[in-house]
């Protein structure tokens, strides 16, 4: 397989504090990816650097064979590459339909001379983006709700609404940032179930931190351990969770 993602020797520093101390690993095209370990392993801290919200202190980051470190936000969402959060980012007044109409770059209509000078290319811009909506919308279960406010969703739907979200960028990988945290179990399997479906069907690459080791071990292969900033053990999710070492610092008594 090919790496889409590499980390090399990555290094952040905050007050003289390594919260990211030199790791190291790949993501490899077409996986669903989990980093896991405690809190402050370094697992967000890694997520911003990535995605371009944190200047590193040392090492790289390749992203399609092409060094992006330092890139801003914006650049990485242009290559292909975007971050949903773990507490939803939704624009709570407006409608479902209407926060995923404001994910497209480049559309005419945003121009203070297009709908003037250009009106049929806006509208066919609009209609082309609108069609893509309701596509995303259906694939993650949420087109019945599409006119509703979206801060009239439940917290489990939010998280669907910031995966549609992403999806309309048409990325190729996405960082995905504790999408289970304060879901119910049964959405949370339909989630994992979404992610699933869109990494076989889109080709879709995806990174995600997570604590449910239950979603871990349902969507996740392979997945890789960090502690202290750095990568302790890396593989698939039924060796990394019986690994001793794993087992005793970071996912406790309940996996020995």
């Amino acid at each position: 397989m090919t790496a889409l993602l590499e980390v090399q020797g990555l290094i952040k520093q905050f007050g003289g504090h390594r919260a990211v101390d030199g790791a190291s690993f790949r993501v490899e095209a077409g996986t669903v990816t989990g980093l896991i370990g405690p809190n402050g392993a370094g697992k967000t801290t890694c997520f911003n650097c990535i995605a371009g919200f944190l200047r590193t202190d040392g090492g790289r980051v390749l992203f399609d064979g092409h060094d992006v470190t330092g890139a801003a936000p914006h650049r990485m969402f242009r290559r292909g590459l975007t971050r949903t959060f773990q507490i939803p980012q939704e624009l709570a007044s407006l409608s479902v339909l209407e926060n995923l109409l404001l994910v497209p770059a480049g559309q005419s209509g945003e121009r203070l001379w297009g709908p003037l000078l250009r009106p049929g290319l806006v509208r066919r811009q609009e209609a082309a983006n609108v069609a893509r909506a309701r596509e995303v919308l259906e694939l993650v279960e949420l087109a019945p709700l599409m006119r509703d406010p979206a801060g009239s969703l439940s917290g489990g739907q939010r998280k669907l609404l910031e995966l549609a979200r992403a999806l309309m960028s048409r990325p190729r990988m996405i960082l995905l940032d504790e999408p289970g945290a304060g879901v119910n179990p049964t959405l949370a399997r339909r989630l994992t179930d979404h992610i699933a479906r869109v990494r076989d069907e889109m080709g879709i690459t995806f990174l995600l931190i997570e604590h449910d080791m239950d979603l871990v071990a349902r969507v996740c292969d392979p997945v890789i351990v960090m502690t202290a900033g750095r990568v302790l053990v890396e593989g698939p999710p039924s060796a990394a969770l019986a690994n001793a070492r794993v087992q005793e610092a970071y996912l406790g008594s309940q996996y020995r």
